[in-house]
C-alpha cells in the first residue's frame, strides 16, 4: 500500500516563528487525520504545505493528486453553481446531490449564502475525483444537515481507497486519527 501524503522530518517556519519540526506522518488510503491545535499552531499552514503552497523549512513533503478545501471556494462567482463545478468534473451532479445542493444549480456563486457556498467548495473537492483530500475547518458555516452530508461523503471517499487530511479544533465525525499542533 503505498501512501498517498507523506511527511518526513518537516520543519516549517513563518513569519519568522517556528511553527513545527520534526513532523513525520504518513496518509494511506482508506484513512483520515485530523490535525487539532489552537488557533496560531499551524494547522492551515500544515494543510497548505500538505497541498504544495507552502515549501518546508527542512524535511520533504510527498503527495498525490489532492483537492484543497479552504476559504477560497475556486468557482467562478459569476456562473451558476452547476456550470461552476463543471470546471472540476464535466458532471458534478452527483457530488451537488451528495451535498444538497442540486435545487441551486442555476443560482450563481456570488448568491450562495455562507453555508451553500462551504458545501459548494466542498462539492469541488467532491467533484475533482482527486484520492487525497485537504480540508480546512470543514465544518466552518455547515448546519447540522451540512456536517452529516459531510461526514457521508468522506466516508465514501475513504471506501474508495481515498484518504483525508483535515485541519480543525471541531470534533469531526467518525473516527479520525489525530495529530494535535502546539504553538
Amino acid at each position: 500500500m503505498s501512501a498517498l501524503l507523506r511527511f518526513e522530518d518537516v520543519a516549517l517556519q513563518r513569519g519568522g516563528r517556528l511553527l513545527f519540526e520534526g513532523l513525520n506522518f504518513e496518509l494511506n488510503p482508506g484513512e483520515r487525520l485530523q490535525v487539532a491545535g489552537p488557533n496560531g499552531s499551524g494547522k492551515s499552514s500544515l494543510l497548505r504545505l500538505a497541498a504544495g503552497l507552502l515549501r518546508p523549512e527542512r524535511g520533504r513533503v510527498d503527495r498525490s493528486p489532492l483537492a484543497l478545501a479552504d476559504d477560497a471556494p475556486a468557482l467562478d462567482r459569476e456562473l451558476p453553481l452547476g456550470q461552476a463545478l463543471q470546471f472540476w468534473d464535466r458532471a458534478p451532479e452527483q457530488s451537488m446531490e451528495a451535498l444538497g445542493l442540486a435545487h441551486l444549480a442555476l443560482v450563481p456563486v456570488r448568491l450562495l449564502s455562507s453555508g451553500q457556498l462551504k458545501r459548494a467548495t466542498l462539492a469541488r473537492v467532491a467533484a475533482s475525483n482527486a484520492p487525497l483530500w485537504l480540508l480546512d475547518e470543514p465544518l466552518n458555516a455547515l448546519d447540522v444537515d451540512g456536517a452529516k452530508k459531510l461526514g457521508t461523503l468522506v466516508e465514501a471517499h475513504l471506501e474508495t481507497g481515498g484518504a483525508v487530511l483535515a485541519a480543525s479544533h471541531q470534533k469531526l465525525g467518525g473516527e479520525w486519527r489525530k495529530l494535535e499542533l502546539n504553538p
